[in-house]
């Protein structure tokens, strides 16, 4: 797994809706700042009366990126209904609880007795330049300890939890009036990390101490690419992500884009027009979206702009 788990943090931008992205969505904007130009990748599904955009997001953006304009919003503007994987953000009053069912441990050996003696020391230094209450994070699961830890490194090097391109897309609806929904719900998501086997989660927060000091400079490599719309740059880099945790790749990827497919092909029974938003990771490489609505013979095709 060492080849994976030193991107598995920052790559968790291009697959979920982080928890603590949502525990901050209603962090302060941050300064502005002189915009520059993002072109990130925009694919269309359609039949005789159905059309449905799919566009690959990043949770968590540095400020001063002009990427919902052109190609983006004139597909936007055209669609009756955003879906995203969990539709409109939760509030904290909802996240909460799901917190403390997937992300906290009731019962058993602390967080740090979980670890190797080895990385305890890591571990309670990343927690003490994260701000975090020792005390509270020796409760968290491993994953969630991994994720929180990530995303403030990311906060630190500049990045924005607020300025996420769905924050972005579910203003835009609401003021449109359009529809919002989700292909999943915050609690599937939960689900989904804690559903890894306790070595996986062990591993993962473990190889994530080791690479926090690398966090920013491996996510900025990830928001190029997005902005230059390379969805083969982007494969490439979950490619590597995934490839030595079968048990990851699976349930991050493969098993959640084929149920997404079903649900495209399903969706295409309906008429009218869809803005689809999901994390950039699941369009693209060999388990991608796309791939998957291949195998049902449905054909996506790339809007170059």
């Amino acid at each position: 797994m060492k080849k994976f788990l030193p991107r598995a943090a920052t790559a968790l931008a291009l697959l979920f809706v982080t928890p603590a992205a949502l525990a901050q969505q209603a962090a302060a904007p941050a300064p502005a700042t002189q915009m520059k130009d993002a072109d990130p990748a925009l694919w269309v599904v359609k039949d005789e009366d159905t059309t449905i955009y799919l566009f690959g997001t990043i949770h968590v953006l540095p400020a001063g990126l002009s990427w919902f304009d052109e190609a983006v919003k004139k597909a936007f503007d055209e669609s009756g209904e955003l879906v995203t994987e969990i539709g409109d953000m939760p509030d904290l009053a909802t996240v909460q609880p799901l917190i403390i069912k997937h992300a906290v441990m009731q019962t058993g050996p602390q967080l740090s007795e979980r670890l190797p003696a080895d990385k305890r020391e890591a571990f309670a230094k990343a927690v003490a330049d994260a701000g975090i209450p020792a005390q509270a994070v020796e409760r968290f699961r491993p994953w969630f300890a991994a994720s929180q830890l990530s995303l403030i490194a990311l906060t630190k090097a500049g990045y924005n939890p607020a300025s996420g391109a769905e924050t972005a897309l579910t203003a835009a609806a609401k003021a449109a009036n359009k529809p919002i929904s989700g292909v999943e719900t915050l609690d599937q998501q939960f689900g989904f990390f804690n559903s890894l086997s306790e070595a996986a989660q062990v591993q993962f927060l473990t190889e994530t101490l080791a690479q926090l000091g690398n966090v920013g400079p491996e996510f900025e490599k990830m928001v190029a690419e997005w902005s230059e719309g390379d969805a083969e740059g982007l494969a490439a880099i979950m490619n590597e992500a995934m490839r030595s945790s079968p048990e990851l790749s699976k349930m991050l990827l493969a098993d959640r884009n084929a149920r997404w497919a079903e649900w495209i092909d399903t969706r295409l029974d309906k008429p009218g027009v869809v803005f689809m938003a999901v994390g950039a990771g699941h369009l693209s490489g060999p388990d991608s979206v796309q791939v998957m609505l291949d195998k049902r013979q449905i054909k996506s095709q790339r809007i170059e702009y």
